[in-house]
């Protein structure tokens, strides 16, 4: 197993570099066959979705129609899976950062309803409570 880093992602949903682009993809469809196995970490996701965001300027429906595909390939580890499918999908119709997303569905998926948080996005998600001292 091989780990994947963040500029192999850039690169393929770039195209900035067609031969890296393509050779990416190459290594993507042999991880979706399971001919090959990688695992990346969630922090080259979070680094990936704020480039594409900051940088590259694609939308938030652009950005899950990327990552939904490579973070489903059948041969690709990558711990909390669940949570990033919920986070992507949510994120379109979500006003609120990728992380605070990602956060929302972490404590769901952990039984926890309550946040100590300033951050008054979280008053707008369900079954949330914010406590701020």
């Amino acid at each position: 197993m091989r780990f994947l880093d963040t500029n192999f992602l850039l690169r393929y949903f770039t195209n900035d570099d067609e031969e890296k682009a393509r050779a990416v993809l190459e290594l993507l469809k042999r991880v979706e066959k399971n001919k090959e196995k990688i695992i990346t970490s969630p922090l080259v996701m979070f680094e990936t979705i704020f480039t594409l965001q900051s940088y590259y300027g694609l939308s938030r429906e652009e950005i899950r129609d990327l990552l939904l595909p490579v973070i489903n390939l059948r041969g690709l580890k990558l711990d909390l899976k669940d949570v990033f499918e919920k986070a992507l999908e949510a994120y379109p119709k979500m006003k609120a950062s990728f992380a605070d997303i990602f956060n929302y569905y972490f404590m769901l998926k952990h039984g926890t309803s309550e946040i100590y948080s300033f951050d008054e996005d979280f008053d707008k998600m369900e079954g949330i409570k914010r406590i701020a001292p």
